[in-house]
């Protein structure tokens, strides 16, 4: 009886000490992590190389227009995943509120001839006053009426401004003046790219900022549950409102960048305006996963950038331009129905089961450590 108590006591003390030793194996491990903060400007980094090699010729210039264009549609993402993600409200009312920021940039730059950062102030100001005033219409109500009613927000902008604008919308690289400074037809698209850049890691410290905030726990404690916040005594309208001014914001500004870095837009047969840029949005969202930048960003790549960076110049593709709008459905579809927090909850796995297997191997190699 007493051997089997010993034995006992001996196995329990070999767990105890395994666990400690995994637990100093998974230190070891977290001290390669990177801070969101530093891979940001690592992203960054590497975008700014891109475009510095698409200038020395390396790199073709169709493909950094596409990352150009899909980072772009990056920071409208980014939005709608603050939106959705940490405050559960589904809005299709994207694509217009995108198209505020273009043709709010090209009335500045093209027709009144102010400066870019004027244009950036109006946009901004615009976005804010038809953010609040939608928002206040549509926040009362929840689920697929209030997408019901955004997407009926779009379709009204969308017809308003191929009322006001008649043709195409078309700036001219002498009115991009950035910092002061005229850009001659082949420096205008890097000076612009760059812009694009800045503004997106701007945008994707400030929703780190935000959502790691109070503001940021109040909107995901409003999405888990509307009573639970209510009773400690959050105010549904007041983030509710305030997520979507901040989504309407970085829509507007994309649209701007898009108008920018494209300098042309036809809104009567243009895609920017329409419900597809709305449900690509959402795809793309649902895709990397509703909380999460990097998956934001990763999910906009797979659903705009990977059919114009990479299978355009296949002929395959060419002749079946569908197809990647069927693999992109299919994927949304098996997403929410196996990995409902995105491809970055599969990544996040995959990291956890690399994290078990390096302890694992760390005991078996050194034995467990007193």
């Amino acid at each position: 009886m007493i051997k089997t108590n010993d034995y006992l006591v001996k196995k329990m003390l070999d767990e105890q000490a395994k666990e400690r030793s995994a637990k100093r194996a998974l230190q070891i491990f977290h001290k390669f992590k990177i801070s969101p903060v530093l891979g940001y400007l690592i992203f960054a980094a590497v975008l700014i190389v891109l475009q510095s090699l698409s200038s020395d010729k390396i790199i073709s210039t169709s493909f950094i227009s596409a990352v150009g264009s899909t980072l772009i549609y990056c920071i409208v993402a980014l939005g709608f995943c603050l939106l959705l993600g940490y405050s559960a409200l589904a809005s299709l009312g994207t694509a217009g509120f995108v198209g505020i920021g273009a043709y709010c940039c090209y009335y500045c730059l093209a027709e009144y001839g102010v400066g870019v950062g004027v244009a950036f102030l109006m946009v901004i100001a615009v976005a804010i006053g038809v953010g609040i005033f939608v928002g206040v219409i549509s926040l009362r109500i929840e689920g697929i009426y209030l997408a019901i009613v955004t997407l009926g927000v779009s379709q009204i902008i969308k017809e308003v401004l191929v009322a006001l604008v008649e043709g195409s919308a078309r700036i001219s690289f002498k009115d991009i003046v950035l910092m002061g400074q005229t850009y001659s037809v082949r420096e205008i698209k890097g000076a612009v790219f760059y812009l694009i850049v800045a503004v997106l890691l701007i945008l994707m410290w400030v929703v780190h900022n935000l959502i790691n905030s109070p503001t940021g726990r109040a909107m995901l404690a409003m999405k888990n549950s509307t009573s639970a916040a209510q009773a400690f005594g959050i105010s549904l309208m007041k983030y509710r409102l305030l997520a979507f001014v901040l989504s309407t914001i970085m829509a507007a500004l994309a649209g701007l960048l898009y108008m920018l870095y494209i300098r042309s837009d036809m809104p009567s047969t243009s895609t920017l305006l329409t419900l597809s840029t709305s449900l690509n949005i959402l795809g793309a969202v649902i895709i990397g996963g509703t909380k999460s930048i990097w998956g934001t960003i990763g999910g906009t790549f797979i659903i705009f950038g990977i059919d114009e960076m990479f299978l355009q110049d296949i002929e395959f593709f060419n002749e079946n331009p569908t197809l990647i709008t069927i693999v992109c459905g299919l994927l949304v579809i098996l997403v929410v129905m196996f990995f409902p927090g995105g491809l970055v909850q599969l990544v996040r796995t995959g990291i956890f089961k690399l994290k078990t297997l390096f302890a694992k191997w760390r005991v078996r190699r050194y034995g467990i450590e007193e």
